[in-house]
């Protein structure tokens, strides 16, 4: 199945956030290069390395706002994933240049939940999309509410900008 369209604008090539000309939501990018090691025997990306790359997106996106996942943890509070989905659309072969577009979802009590696209560099093409959602948790398992920084990130990160 084809997947809906998804033109990132780059207004402002040193700024990591861009805008979704299709749906017009706001999003954040960072760019990575597939490894050798992440393919398999068929020369292309193993499926379940996407979840890798949709955590380089989510650490990308957490240190650009200024709240990396190490004072996170440092502050008490930790968010190990409870939910994966991903959709698949084209393949990935070594060195091929990819951008990683992840922006914050939706926001529940003790939950929250990171969405992400991820394009070929070269031609825009839809890769995957996907999410993941996490439970916040103290240092002894205990789901808590979320952290009030989180919060603070969910509340000002850009949702939609008018064409």
């Amino acid at each position: 199945m084809k997947p809906k369209p998804f033109t990132p604008d780059f207004v402002n090539h040193n700024h990591p956030y861009v805008k979704d000309k299709a749906g017009g939501e706001i999003w954040h990018c960072c760019g990575h290069r597939i490894l050798y090691a992440d393919t398999d025997r068929s020369q292309m990306v193993y499926h379940a390395n996407h979840l890798k790359y949709f955590e380089i997106g989510r650490a990308s996106l957490m240190r650009d706002a200024a709240y990396p996942y190490r004072e996170i943890e440092e502050s008490g509070y930790m968010y190990p994933i409870i939910q994966v989905g991903v959709e698949y659309f084209a393949s990935l072969r070594y060195d091929d240049p990819i951008s990683i577009f992840t922006r914050p979802a939706e926001l529940e009590r003790v939950k929250l939940r990171f969405d992400y696209v991820i394009t070929h560099e070269k031609n825009h093409e839809i890769v995957c999309k996907g999410f993941t959602r996490h439970c916040a948790v103290n240092s002894s398992g205990t789901p808590v509410g979320i952290d009030p920084k989180t919060l603070c990130l969910w509340k000002n990160f850009p949702r939609r900008l008018k064409n």
